[in-house]
């Protein structure tokens, strides 16, 4: 008897969330953002959070938790109810972070959260100072072995995403290279257009400025395949180094245990903003690949690209102390 109650009692709690998860969404939901107002991500998180509101039919909020290298807002949703209603806007950092800092990660980024989708690449850019003589990667890297110098490369701080990818160029080529750390991509723009560094990976929207004043020049993408923000520029890979593969990335996670007929339903709301004819426009214009994937292949990237950075960090001695 004892067991039938507990057979009853179990039943009556799933059917019951299950309700629950069918009636989703019945009130405000929170998108959190690990970053401060007026970005990229926060922009596009807004504009997300417009259109997932006019679907579902509740308030969608931006709530901007910044700090500890993303991991403030990260561990706040892990700890959040698992019902849709507080989701968090993830970077890459995501996976990244708690490789970085290893003392205080105060969260799983594969088993604390449901993925919901990728909502974005973030193609990131490797531009070089008139004082380097190449125009593809292949030169770019004759040139650094020939000066027979440690060669630097710039980046928006330490245990950023483009100080990350300036540690797998150097892992991949062979190089012996300084890093080189600013407190934003401005500033690192600017010590790379001074002829001070040699080069850095950095995201489209910052280096428009100096790309079209002719201060700096682009060499490559860094992503797998070309960008559609800067469609003629090539990869890193087909410019001259094979192997080299760096997406960074934006996409919508909810802590774990939240019910499938919640996530279904946000995926549903997503497809349909996907095919919005503004979307890829306003993505372009933030540079921004829009994609938009499904919760299972979502999952599989966040395991495979933060076992990859993971790797690195412990083979370069990358920190962000």
């Amino acid at each position: 008897m004892k067991w039938l109650s507990h057979c009853l009692a179990a039943t009556l709690i799933c059917t019951g969330a299950a309700a629950h998860a069918q009636d989703y969404p019945n009130k405000p939901i929170n998108i959190v953002v690990p970053f401060t107002p007026g970005g990229v991500t926060d922009v596009m998180t807004r504009q997300i959070a417009a259109k997932l509101q006019g679907d579902l039919g509740q308030p969608v909020v931006v709530v901007n938790k910044p700090g500890a290298g993303t991991m403030i807002a990260s561990a706040y949703v892990a700890k959040a109810p698992a019902d849709g209603y507080t989701l968090l806007m993830a970077a890459s950092s995501l996976g990244i972070a708690p490789s970085l800092y290893k003392n205080t990660a105060n969260y799983d980024p594969v088993k604390d959260f449901q993925p919901v989708s990728l909502i974005a690449s973030v193609p990131h850019v490797l531009v070089t100072g008139k004082q380097v003589q190449a125009s593809s990667v292949k030169e770019l890297i004759a040139a650094l072995k020939k000066d027979g110098r440690s060669a630097t490369f710039a980046s928006s701080g330490n245990g950023t995403s483009n100080h990350l990818e300036g540690e797998l160029f150097a892992a991949l080529t062979g190089l012996k290279m300084t890093h080189i750390p600013y407190k934003g991509s401005v500033p690192a723009l600017t010590s790379l257009a001074g002829g001070e560094v040699d080069m850095l990976f950095v995201d489209i929207a910052a280096a428009q400025p100096f790309l079209d004043s002719g201060k700096v020049r682009p060499i490559a993408v860094t992503t797998k395949t070309r960008s559609s923000v800067l469609p003629d520029l090539p990869t890193v890979e087909e410019s001259g180094l094979p192997g080299y593969d760096a997406m960074p990335w934006l996409g919508i996670v909810a802590p774990a245990g939240t019910p499938s007929a919640v996530v279904d339903r946000l995926q549903a709301s997503l497809q349909k903003i996907k095919a919005a004819p503004d979307v890829q426009e306003q993505f372009k214009k933030m540079g921004l690949d829009a994609l938009f994937t499904k919760p299972a292949d979502f999952g599989a990237f966040i395991v495979s690209d933060s076992a990859k950075w993971a790797e690195l960090i412990k083979k370069s001695g990358a920190t962000a102390e």
